[in-house]
């Protein structure tokens, strides 16, 4: 049975290897020229280090990553707010918490579906997927080329899922009312004592760090902004500049000297749920599935779940697309529905931009549970995988 993914990113990279891992002939058709180095950085909480783990890759993930101790929050003063134990969430969990660059963990992923020998075709990018004459669907090319597989997989992304269209009839992503820059610090100084993630909220403004080694870190710093607007990489440390100047350090050093070429700006997006992920032989996987916001922790999380999941569905129910593709369905999307609302909600929160709410929220926090948060965490991230909680 012939699979094609179309995307390579971290959910089409994941998904060729489970499925050639468990016999299928995959190939993976990826729109740009080379790996994407979209992104800063990610966590990959316990649940995503055991999809790694099936992979093959965790020993080399844990080479080039921080293993995150704690996760503290603050106020936009320097205010401590909480702190989660995240020792105790990957203890519960059975898995370590891993904080990754994107470029890093999409350079191991790589490797691996080299090594399996899976072929990852690049500069192809789908135009159209169609019902042909025959009853079969077919992909096409802008560069021409022409497939048409047994099975394809949908894993090109939230912004412009040809996939999605192709199931929903529908892919508009809903803009959600922020923008994040994000950038990748690296000093020649040790800056960082461990890996604990700080995560400091403002009014409408929040700015957060996730150190990967003494000497580097990825942050985002996100701000309300009602309209989509320009671009300008010349622009943005004097952005960041006017909203987090006088916020605690290290959060000016960071802005400051993060290279110019590493740091980005996103006006976020994420879909509203969906409970339809399969038309006829194509089954939507990932972002292009589900997207939910920075906030909820979890996008390439998610992914990896997906990824492991469909290839355990397909290997019981390889002779049954529909019903396959049916349980794959089901299995993920209370989960995934579940995310993508909590993001919703704790970016409604984080961004609000009443100074009283804001105060009565940071109230909250310090009034928090957060080894009850912890526990809750871990039952919800571990749900449908065969690990603890």
């Amino acid at each position: 049975m012939n699979i094609a993914i179309l995307g390579g990113g971290i959910a089409g990279l994941s998904a060729a290897i489970t499925l050639k891992q468990a016999g299928f002939d995959v190939e993976i058709y990826e729109r740009h020229p080379g790996p994407s180095e979209i992104g800063a950085g990610i966590v990959c909480w316990p649940n995503a280090a055991f999809v790694l783990d099936q992979l093959g890759v965790l020993d080399e993930v844990a080479q080039v990553s921080g293993v995150v101790s704690s996760m503290n929050r603050f106020s936009s003063d320097g205010e401590l707010l909480g702190s989660l134990d995240i020792h105790t969430l990957s203890s519960v969990m059975g898995y370590p918490s891993y904080s990754i660059i994107r470029k890093d963990l999409m350079n191991i992923l790589s490797r691996r579906v080299l090594e399996l020998g899976i072929k990852l075709h690049y500069q192809h990018k789908v135009s159209g997927l169609s019902d042909n004459a025959s009853g079969q669907v077919e992909v096409t090319f802008e560069n021409t080329a022409c497939i048409q597989p047994d099975i394809i997989i949908g894993a090109d992304g939230r912004m412009n899922s040809i996939a999605r269209k192709y199931v929903i009839e529908d892919n508009q992503p809903v803009y959600q009312g922020f923008i994040n820059w994000i950038g990748v610090f690296e000093s020649a100084d040790a800056l960082f004592t461990d890996s604990t993630v700080s995560d400091y909220w403002g009014t409408g403004e929040r700015f957060g760090i996730v150190p990967v080694s003494s000497t580097k870190a990825y942050w985002a710093g996100g701000v309300v902004c009602e309209k989509i607007g320009l671009r300008d990489p010349l622009m943005y440390k004097q952005e960041l500049n006017a909203l987090f100047r006088h916020w605690p350090s290290p959060i000016d050093k960071i802005i400051n000297d993060t290279a110019e070429s590493r740091i980005n700006k996103i006006y976020v997006h994420d879909h509203n749920p969906i409970k339809t992920w399969h038309r006829n032989n194509v089954v939507l996987l990932g972002d292009a599935a589900h997207s939910p916001l920075p906030t909820s922790g979890q996008g390439a999380c998610q992914a990896l779940e997906d990824a492991w999941h469909i290839a355990n569905c397909l290997k019981v129910q390889s002779h049954n697309l529909d019903q396959a593709f049916t349980q794959f369905t089901q299995l993920r999307v209370d989960k995934t529905t579940g995310i993508t609302l909590g993001g919703r909600q704790l970016a409604a929160s984080i961004f609000n931009q009443d100074a009283e709410f804001c105060r009565q929220r940071n109230l909250a926090a310090k009034n928090t549970d957060y080894k009850k948060s912890v526990l809750g965490m871990a039952k919800g991230w571990a749900s449908g995988l065969p690990m603890s909680a």
